[in-house]
């Protein structure tokens, strides 16, 4: 198999995020220039054409539902205060929305006939988010504030119009409808709150009252104004799709994850109800066609449906999709189609448009692979290894084709979250890596989503270090891989992946070879002093509480044991990251260089939490491949 320069695989294209136009044409973005812009594509197989000329990444783009334009978001430098523009669809006209650099505004969708938006921002007090409502046609200061906030909101879309009945608020409704917004509230990762509020009123109606954690995500307003379509896990162990009456606040499911068609029961789920999380929704309010996505052990099966009632559907075929990772359903105009982005190991980035109906795919963009031979890509092999307690802990292994027995490197790359799981979907720094020699082994330990709430409890708080553990577990495992150099063995990982690797390297100084950080917390007091303000709560309920654990916080930080740390040491962070600030980065870095270990260090002034621009992306990871060949 011949070998590839990095800058190859970082050239590898990705067409993603797709949304219809009125007239079915679909825009998406795309990183051709090396940086996420919007693209437009009229027809499957065209040249897609260049919307957006930004030299900083663009976050989002949303067709207006009656006109040929679109709102994108777009940050300055990675510090995620995202703004709003207005793009006329002929690509020359740009118009800003919002001006309050110093501020985020969450995107809330348009209005039924695109005359109005809403957004949530916290340009009044930074710790909080409020809603507000524009007109199409205003700009900067006149958005009107709807709702005064006490918590991190996101506005989760406008109810029909033209409907009748009661409403949310305990009213009567006229045939008007349609100024009511869903908003969602997130208290922590697994606790959320859902409420509509009457745009004109001002009237707030709390609709999933609760005790204890509970999750209400992806929520679609039903067909007939009267109920929310969401993704919950209410009473059970894994989130399920349910309608929630706002009459009665009662919620009843519609499906779960063994509800997918298609459904293939070689492996049974190891969640506490014995089902696979449903994880995304898509439906369309005039039809009343929806699609979910249901995670298999990491990968997505997707169901396309119809309601014939309230719970009720009717399920097409499945849709005809590689086997992989899919995301960002969208449906066009009249719910004959819809499009998704799909990523697999050997696949890299595009946008496939599915006859819902049918379940007939075809791929609308060609996102290039740089000249790289599909077949020089490698598939991961799902694994299970145990760890201390007797636990199964799922990864995805990849072995290079030619390895040699015996004298096989091998990164151990642990995801961030860390309520978050290691899918296999396309990863050009893992694909470079395995094309020059190294094995790859992603664990998904014990706090990674994807198996049920219980398990991703495993490692709150005083359990931290028992996900440390699980990482330890796998080294152990590796070594017994006939293909494997057990004194080669990398830990590289990215924000609470960082830490991860730092932690390890602390914890089991005589595992590793190499360390490589990647935007990641090197002490939890720092961080949670630091972090952003409308972040500091919801980490505070997965890590811990600056008042009431602060000794342990500061106990179990790679900076208070840095000392035990012998394997050298690389370390990226981008300046104006606004989640993990890049004072952890400084901090381990001098902390470890007093201890004689070898370590290096670059920032980026223009990036923030991870490496966005193409240029900086291509010197990170050279860095991380030189850093690699000299220790490794």
């Amino acid at each position: 198999m011949p070998t590839y320069d990095f800058e190859r695989y970082l050239n590898v294209r990705s067409a993603k995020y797709p949304t219809f136009g009125p007239d079915g044409e679909l825009a998406f973005l795309m990183d051709t220039t090396g940086v996420p812009q919007v693209w437009r594509l009229d027809e499957p197989g065209e040249w897609p054409r260049q919307l957006t000329f930004e030299e900083e990444a663009i976050g989002f783009a949303d067709w207006s539902p009656e006109r040929d334009e679109l709102v994108f978001g777009m940050d300055q430098g990675g510090d995620e205060r995202t703004q709003l523009f207005r793009l006329d669809a002929d690509g020359e006209t740009v118009t800003p929305l919002t001006d309050t650099p110093e501020a985020i505004h969450y995107w809330g969708g348009w209005n039924s006939d695109g005359s109005r938006f809403a957004f949530a921002s916290n340009r009044r007090d930074e710790s909080v988010f409020d809603v507000y409502v524009q007109g199409r046609d205003e700009r900067g200061d006149d958005a009107e504030m709807v709702y005064e906030g006490d918590g991190w909101l996101s506005v989760s879309g406008w109810s029909p119009s033209d409907v009748s009945g009661s409403d949310a608020t305990g009213g009567s409704s006229d045939a008007s409808d349609g100024d009511r917004l869903a908003l969602t509230e997130m208290h922590s990762s697994f606790d959320y709150d859902v409420y509509v509020l009457d745009v004109e009123t001002g009237d707030l109606n709390h609709v999933t009252p609760h005790e204890g954690d509970v999750r209400f995500q992806s929520v679609y307003w039903g067909p007939d104004g009267d109920a929310l379509y969401l993704i919950t896990d209410e009473g059970t162990d894994t989130t399920y799709l349910a309608r929630l009456d706002l009459d009665t606040e009662e919620i009843e499911t519609v499906a779960t994850g063994d509800d997918r068609a298609g459904a293939d029961e070689s492996r049974d789920p190891p969640s506490e109800d014995g089902n696979w999380n449903v994880e995304s929704l898509t439906l369309d309010e005039d039809t009343g066609r929806f699609v979910f996505g249901t995670n298999v052990d990491g990968y997505t099966e997707l169901t396309a449906a119809e309601l014939t009632g309230e719970t009720d559907f009717e399920t097409f075929p499945a849709p005809d999709l590689p086997k992989a990772v899919t995301s960002g359903g969208t449906f066009d105009d009249d719910a004959e189609r819809f499009a998704v982005t799909v990523t697999g190991s050997t696949e890299n980035t595009n946008v496939y448009v599915v006859d819902a109906a049918s379940g007939e795919a075809e791929r609308w963009t060609d996102a290039a692979t740089a000249g790289l031979p599909k077949e020089s890509f490698v598939e991961p092999r799902l694994v299970h290894y145990e760890t201390f307690d007797g636990r199964e802990i799922p990864a995805f292994f990849s072995v290079p084709e030619d390895a040699t027995p015996g004298e096989t490197p091998v990164i151990v790359d642990i995801h961030g979250g860390p309520e978050s799981q290691r899918r296999p979907s396309f990863h050009s720094v893992k694909q470079y890596f395995l094309n020059r020699g190294y094995a790859y082994l992603e664990p998904n330990v014990r706090g990674s989503t994807g198996y049920g709430t219980a398990y991703t409890h495993l490692d709150d708080v005083r359990n931290r270090m028992d996900s440390v553990k699980d990482v330890a577990a796998a080294v152990e495992w590796l070594r017994d891989q006939p293909e494997i150099d057990p004194e080669k063995v990398v830990a590289f990982g990215g924000s609470y992946g960082g830490f991860m690797v730092l932690a390890a390297l602390t914890e089991y100084p005589d595992l590793w070879a190499a360390g490589v950080d990647v935007v990641g917390i090197a002490n939890f007091v720092t961080f949670l002093e630091n972090t952003g303000d409308w972040r500091r709560e919801h980490r505070e309920a997965e890590y811990g509480s600056l008042e009431e654990d602060r000794e342990f916080l500061e106990s179990i930080s790679p900076t208070t044991n840095a000392e035990n740390i012998r394997a050298p040491l690389l370390v990226l962070h981008g300046a104006n990251d606004p989640r993990v600030p890049v004072g952890e980065a400084e901090q381990i870095v001098e902390t470890v260089a007093e201890q004689g270990v070898p370590v290096e260090k670059l920032i980026f002034e223009d990036e923030g939490h991870g490496f966005s621009k193409l240029e900086n992306r291509i010197e990170a990871y050279t860095t991380v491949a030189d850093f690699l060949d000299e220790h490794v």
